[in-house]
């Protein structure tokens, strides 16, 4: 892959123009594509297969017509594939830190973490703690979302089931009064846009329409709840079922459970961690034929390892050994639970594609565009469209992450550019 730098006017000089890629376009993938960026934002696209499900924005010219404008760097990329950076809704760490830190600096390497490995908008999740903690830690967390560092702020815990806590530290669960929850809400600044709540606990119910009544995406999860009480919490609001399988009952054929209501019910949005640990594909590609594929986001629900080796790390007020990859509490009575996970998106693309047998249509759809929705960012953020911002990822034939660009800038870059 080459890269030729033009002699273009003085106006030219932000324009970054990548060719000969296929493109993983909202209509389908694209043969021999060309992506040109300007100001952060793409500005247009064209391919051989430029009218393949209709026009859009800039591809009204003619089939085939995909010479690069004069000016700017073009970037050959033939033989890769582009596809819109990823969108991860629910992320509690990586590269060794943590966003429960309450630490901007930490936060910042967290984000710097998961933008090496193509997502390059995320949520940042919290973890169980008392108010007063989670309060502080909102707090430094919506000034990184102020800053377009973060896309907004996941309380997951305290109000969760202690039957389902998992990596949670039972101690400091509680039930969901409403009051509580909206002093979270209250100390985000705006900036919260999603809350796990089990809805069968006491005031679950009334802090589902809260928070939906809010704007903030009430999240099932991490509960005990019975199939009825959980299409309850869908007619109160809730639109997400987090981590779907994990933390909750499993299927049954006389007491079918939260999982059941969650799959057939359209209004809920299922994420999955796709990490060969959490789900067995089988359960991944059923998940898919259930919900559809409009209906599927995935997640890494990552902690601090995310990116780094085996170790120690810390989870909240929590420590974790993560051994193979796969992190699990170190101590307590909740010892030996799987504690998150290691996951990067890039590689849950790569298993998606190469493992669980899904187009990269759909992968495209779990990975960007069915989360930048949810989260109400898809006029900028999810596809590769003309006037959305220039967030991508290149990903070479054995669809390894190879190039990153955010907001038109590379923070990974291809070989030879």
């Amino acid at each position: 892959m080459a890269q030729q730098q033009s002699a273009g006017r003085p106006s030219d000089a932000g324009r970054t123009v990548l060719t000969g890629a296929r493109i993983a376009r909202p209509s389908g993938v694209a043969d021999n594509g060309r992506i040109t960026v300007e100001g952060g934002r793409i500005s247009d696209i064209r391919s051989r297969d430029a009218d393949r499900g209709g026009a859009r924005g800039g591809d009204s010219r003619r089939r085939g017509d995909v010479a690069p404008p004069a000016g700017g760097t073009t970037v050959d990329l033939t033989g890769h594939l582009i596809v819109p950076g990823f969108v991860d809704m629910h992320v509690h760490g990586g590269g060794g830190g943590s966003f429960s830190s309450a630490d901007p600096e930490e936060c910042l390497k967290v984000a710097a973490t998961h933008r090496r490995h193509g997502t390059t908008s995320m949520v940042a999740s919290t973890v169980t703690g008392d108010l007063p903690d989670l309060a502080r830690q909102a707090a430094v967390l919506a000034e990184l979302v102020q800053q377009d560092e973060l896309a907004g702020i996941h309380f997951e815990g305290p109000f969760i089931s202690p039957h389902r806590c998992g990596a949670h530290q039972p101690e400091l669960l509680r039930d969901p009064d409403p009051a509580d929850v909206r002093k979270l809400v209250d100390a985000a600044h705006g900036a919260a846009r999603m809350m796990t709540v089990a809805p069968e606990l006491p005031g679950g119910l009334d802090s589902v329409r809260l928070l939906a009544d809010a704007g903030v995406i009430a999240a099932i999860g991490h509960t005990d709840s019975s199939y009825d009480a959980t299409r309850e919490a869908i007619d109160a609001g809730a639109t997400v079922a987090t981590h779907l399988f994990n933390a909750m009952p499993g299927l049954g054929h006389r007491t079918p459970g939260p999982i059941a209501a969650l799959l057939e019910d359209d209004r809920i949005t299922v994420e999955l961690i796709n990490d060969g640990t959490h789900l067995h594909p089988a359960i991944l590609q059923m998940a898919f034929r259930d919900a559809g594929a409009e209906r599927v986001a995935f997640i890494t629900d990552a902690m601090g390892a995310a990116g780094m080796t085996d170790g120690m790390y810390p989870l909240g007020p929590m420590r974790v050994e993560v051994r193979d990859g796969v992190a699990r509490i170190s101590e307590g009575p909740t010892a030996g639970s799987i504690a998150g996970s290691t996951l990067t998106l890039d590689r849950a693309f790569k298993r998606a594609v190469t493992v669980d047998g899904l187009t990269v249509d759909q992968a495209v759809q779990a990975l960007s565009a069915n989360p930048a929705r949810l989260l109400g960012i898809d006029d900028r953020a999810g596809s590769l469209a003309p006037g959305m911002d220039a967030d991508l990822v290149v990903l070479d034939a054995a669809y390894d992450l190879v190039g990153v660009m955010r907001r038109g800038e590379w923070l990974v870059r291809p070989a030879g550019v």
